[in-house]
């Protein structure tokens, strides 16, 4: 059995951060050890939440006492999130460092959350220049949505091409596997949810439907489809396959969410196609 080490917020009522990713990943048998950078009663789009930032000691101590019981051997890969001070940073950069020092083979997927103010998700000041400068170079796979894209890489990515670009930007400053998680409105097709996933082998695409949903569109999407593709990886399927099975079990989760008329994702009434989506859509190579 593969281990994660699940770095990210914590909400009590609903579903973003460690909420919409570990579930996910222990269905698909990936033990997941859940270590929060906040609890918050609920997500921040709700545009009011109360709870705290964990302390960034917290997180080294943490790390330190799995040490302490000889078990960090044991975790195959870090996955970082949400971030509730940029503080944190170090100190996960630390965790990541300390794993693959004793396991090499351990892998470091960053989930470069970075906020979007027009949607009400909020992260703290200095975080997007952390995940730019730093945490970026280090990271073995990066999962950007189109904002955090544009930060990570200072393009304007306007269109289809300039995404490819920016993709191929990226990949330049060390991760070997881009996710773009959702191209919004620059991809192929406005009208289909599009994702892009980059290696050295070259670059996919694939499309879904774009469900449309009558208030706001559910949060920690991003945070499950990075859940389910690191899970993928680690259960030994490759690169394209691993996307797909990913963008299919998204799409399906998303498709009980909206039949449910309720705000946030609906993962448990959906676990059953988390393993086995019913969708069956094929990425393409463009490049």
């Amino acid at each position: 059995m593969k281990n994660v080490l699940s770095i990210q917020s914590h909400v009590v009522y609903g579903y973003a951060g460690n909420k919409a990713a570990v579930f996910p990943m222990q269905m698909l048998g990936v033990d997941t050890w859940a270590l929060n950078t906040v609890q918050f009663s609920n997500h921040t789009q709700y545009g009011k939440w109360t709870g705290m930032v964990i302390p960034q000691e917290q997180i080294t101590e943490i790390v330190q006492g799995i040490d302490n019981i000889d078990s960090l051997s044991e975790c195959d890969a870090v996955l970082s999130g949400y971030i509730g001070a940029a503080s944190q940073g170090s100190a996960i950069l630390d965790a990541v460092a300390k794993i693959k020092a004793i396991n090499p083979n351990a892998i470091y997927f960053c989930d470069p959350v970075m906020g979007h103010p027009d949607k009400g998700c909020i992260v703290a000041d200095g975080v997007a220049e952390f995940l730019r400068d730093e945490a970026m170079t280090k990271a073995d796979i990066i999962a950007p949505n189109l904002v955090e894209l544009r930060e990570l890489t200072g393009l304007e990515v306007e269109n289809f091409a300039q995404a490819l670009e920016a993709v191929k930007v990226i990949r330049s400053k060390g991760p070997k596997k881009v996710l773009v998680k959702h191209l919004s409105k620059v991809g192929q097709d406005p009208s289909q949810f599009e994702m892009l996933l980059a290696n050295e082998e070259g670059i996919w695409h694939i499309s879904r439907p774009l469900h449309e949903f009558k208030a706001k569109d559910p949060v920690g999407v991003g945070d499950l489809t990075s859940g389910i593709f690191l899970a993928n990886l680690l259960n030994g399927k490759s690169d394209l396959e691993a996307f797909e099975h990913t963008a299919n079990a998204v799409n399906d989760v998303m498709s009980v969410t909206q039949q449910s008329g309720k705000y946030e994702l609906q993962i448990i009434a959906a676990r059953e196609f988390i393993a086995n989506p019913i969708s069956q859509y094929k990425a393409v190579k463009i490049s």
